[in-house]
């Protein structure tokens, strides 16, 4: 049967590629990375000195990106567009000690990243992936893709309340078996150097996590829906990365007075445990780029003032779609529904920064993109979760919008969405970008 759709999936076929190839934050970036550079973008260095070129730049720094397009004769005081995201999911991080095991079993010490669904990781075959860090400072991703992990779960025979309310402890019940034999200092470490074609020794650091090995997939009779990891938020970053690339090249065949704004990729590392962090948007990365971005183009403190004040951030991020079996868990008015478009996420005590101006700049982008959108709010009895969005609006004083797209199984090891709707997010991003 052929699938029903208005839209191409090749999107939303590379994003699940995106998916598939990121199961770190710093595996999130590099592969944005390489998107970017083949649109032209190049790397600068923080500790380098910036000049005033024109073009695609972008900095890494950890598992956070900021990308950026400078038009030819662009002014130092043009206000910026920015697309916000982040990189991290909530998921099981292995600790400085990580050799453990008991009884025959050899396990891997870990810690619980952000707010989880614990059960989602029971029970199935995981892998382990991150950053390397050498002893000259140098890093090396690593992808261990294949089942070496599980959390296996207590045969209900010697639970009989477990259908009645799993209760799971994060320190001795979330611990993955990774072999059998007696427990050896350093074993995990010298397997993933073997791994990463390291000599013995040369590790001193490293920031790992585990992650389901099964690769994202489409769902459905009519495969209208998507099945993947770490959708909250690599949707947004991938959508982001895609319409930044299309932005510029846009941008590269205007002419300087149809340029009306700088457009900009920011997608940040640990928003998931406060993004309070050098990587974090409550950290200085995002509002030290655009400055020196500024500064570089011969700019003043007073350009930049005025760049700030014009600039507007969508804040990208997944949001909660209809729940069928827990409608009463949602306002009773506001339904955000898979392939329906991106939503707008709204709270009045700022959990979301999204107010009528914003609303009204979220609307003409997806009215020009021709892109469906929806509305969506906390019902009043549930506490509301938040964002990058009001980080990004206090501390940079710049207006911001929360978006995102709506998904099921939010922070489980698997969650659910709307195939049409990254492809959505990103006309929509796009449209945004270009003003």
């Amino acid at each position: 049967m052929s699938t029903p759709s208005r839209f191409d999936r090749g999107h939303t076929d590379d994003l699940m590629s995106f998916l598939a190839a990121s199961p770190s934050p710093y595996h999130a970036v590099a592969n944005a990375a390489a998107r970017l550079e083949k649109a032209g973008f190049q790397q600068v260095r923080e500790t380098d000195a910036w000049d005033a070129t024109s073009g695609g730049k972008y900095v890494l720094r950890g598992g956070a990106i900021i990308a950026w397009y400078v038009p030819e004769g662009a002014a130092a005081h043009t206000p910026f567009r920015i697309v916000g995201a982040h990189t991290d999911s909530p998921n099981l991080r292995v600790k400085p000690l990580p050799d453990t095991g008991a009884y025959g079993w050899r396990q891997i010490a870990v810690e619980v990243y952000g707010g989880t669904l614990l059960n989602t990781w029971l029970d199935r075959d995981l892998g382990l992936a991150g950053r390397l860090t050498l002893r000259d400072g140098s890093h090396v991703l690593v992808n261990v893709d294949r089942a070496l992990l599980r959390v296996p779960q207590l045969a209900i025979h010697l639970d009989r309340s477990a259908n009645d309310g799993l209760k799971l402890d994060r320190q001795k019940h979330l611990q993955p078996i990774w072999g059998l034999g007696d427990v050896a200092e350093g074993d995990l470490i010298r397997f993933l150097e073997q791994e990463a074609g390291l000599a013995e020794g040369e590790v001193t650091g490293w920031d790992l996590m585990v992650h389901s090995i099964e690769p994202p997939s489409y769902l459905g009779r009519d495969k209208e829906l998507l099945a993947g990891p770490r959708m909250d938020n690599l949707i947004s970053v991938h959508a982001g990365a895609a319409a930044l690339a299309a932005s510029a090249s846009a941008s590269a065949s205007a002419s300087a007075s149809d340029l009306s704004f700088i457009p900009v990729l920011a997608a940040f590392d640990h928003e998931e445990n406060g993004s309070q962090a050098d990587t974090g948007a409550d950290g200085p990365l995002l509002g030290t780029v655009l400055e020196r971005s500024v500064f570089a183009r011969g700019g003043t403190y007073e350009d930049k003032a005025r760049a700030f004040a014009g600039t507007v951030c969508l804040s990208s991020d997944t949001g909660h779609a209809i729940h069928p079996n827990y409608a009463e868990r949602h306002d009773p008015t506001h339904h955000p529904r898979a392939n329906g478009g991106p939503i707008l996420k709204v709270n009045v005590n700022q959990r979301y920064a999204t107010d009528g101006s914003g609303r009204a700049i979220f609307a003409a982008a997806c009215e020009r993109a021709g892109v469906p959108w929806q509305h969506f709010v906390s019902n009043n009895a549930m506490p509301c979760g938040t964002t990058i969005g009001p980080i990004t609006a206090a501390r940079h004083g710049i207006q911001t919008v929360d978006i995102g797209v709506a998904i099921l199984s939010m922070h489980s090891a698997r969650e659910l969405c709307g195939a049409d709707d990254p492809y959505l997010l990103a006309n929509a991003l796009l449209s945004f970008l270009q003003g």
